[in-house]
């Protein structure tokens, strides 16, 4: 089986976010899909490892902030690549309440749900949601999967319902990797000669994390 056939299919780029007993958490997701129009409502698929499935259990509400082209790479790692168990990620982003609701200011659109229903399976829930606010917050293009993919060069976490583990370069085809989310440096620069202060873009980790493949 190619698993590579899946990322034909279509994905956003999102936070899902909600309330830890009043602290506002979340983390990126990529499945996300509208089910009917009326009244509204929204699926979404959480990893049972990932600290928000939790807390949406709790709160029994979330918010989808769906990303763009422009929004900063960095969020993407903030809350694709950390634990809400131990870091407050919302202190790292702009962010705006919406329909009683934490999101992500630098988001193209916000959506928040309800949780209505849920289904269980082996490693992720999918959570139903009755839509309750909705609204666009700037003008820019959805950030697809393949856009994060292919221009961004950015990974899915581990606990993404879309993770494929990536096939390690020939030694010929040996590049620098981000040891946190994955990303591959490409730039023009070679790498030994970049600034000490070098940040990788979609994480924000030093570039004493890349190693060498």
């Amino acid at each position: 089986m190619n698993k590579n056939a899946f990322r034909q299919l279509s994905y956003g780029v999102y936070v899902v976010s909600t309330w830890d007993k009043g602290r506002a958490t979340g983390c990126t997701a990529n499945s996300a899909m509208q089910i009917t129009s009326d009244p509204a409502t929204i699926a979404i698929s959480i990893n049972h490892d990932n600290y928000t499935n939790q807390c949406i259990q709790e709160s029994g509400k979330f918010a989808i902030s769906i990303l763009g082209e422009n929004s900063d790479p960095g969020i993407i790692g903030t809350f694709g690549f950390k634990s809400g168990r131990d870091h407050n990620k919302f202190d790292e982003v702009e962010s705006l309440i919406k329909g009683y609701m934490p999101v992500v200011a630098d988001a193209c659109a916000y959506i928040v749900c309800d949780v209505i229903d849920k289904m269980e399976t082996s490693t992720h829930t999918v959570f139903l949601g009755q839509v309750t606010d909705a609204d666009v917050l700037k003008k820019d293009d959805a950030m697809t999967y393949a856009y994060y993919h292919n221009v961004i060069k950015g990974k899915s976490p581990k606990n993404a319902p879309t993770y494929i583990a990536e096939e390690q370069p020939a030694a010929s085809e040996a590049k620098y990797v981000c040891g946190v989310c994955g990303y591959v440096y490409e730039g023009e620069i070679p790498f030994e000669e970049l600034p000490e202060d070098y940040k990788c873009p979609v994480c924000k980790q030093p570039k004493s994390v890349f190693v060498k493949k």
